[in-house]
């Protein structure tokens, strides 16, 4: 079974037993978090036809339980002028929690 979440404004596809990064919240390490924004609810043999919310699909929740803190790819920005010997580079780097889903109904 698989259910497409949405959190913080993004959409994210999972399954039981996923590990996915979202972001950054107060939450304890070993916590579960209660999503109950689910955008779709299906069966991941595709044997039956999905349930689509409008918005969300209503009694839908999924439950994740914390793993920790984790941090995004860095990204690189860099400044440059022509002819001015200007360039300069910035990095960011965002922080995430890293989640195990638990159940997905």
């Amino acid at each position: 079974m698989y259910a497409i979440i949405e959190d913080s404004g993004t959409q994210i596809k999972v399954q039981k037993g996923d590990v996915v990064d979202i972001d950054l919240r107060d939450a304890a390490d070993g916590s579960t978090i209660t999503f109950d924004r689910v955008l779709a609810v299906g069966d991941a043999s595709g044997s039956s036809a999905a349930k689509i919310g409008v918005p969300y699909v209503a009694g839908a929740t999924v439950t994740a339980k914390v793993l920790g803190e984790a941090d995004g790819p860095k990204v690189l920005v860099g400044k440059y002028k022509r002819r001015k010997g200007f360039r300069k580079t910035i990095g960011h780097r965002q922080h995430y929690i890293r989640v195990e889903i638990l159940s997905v109904g």
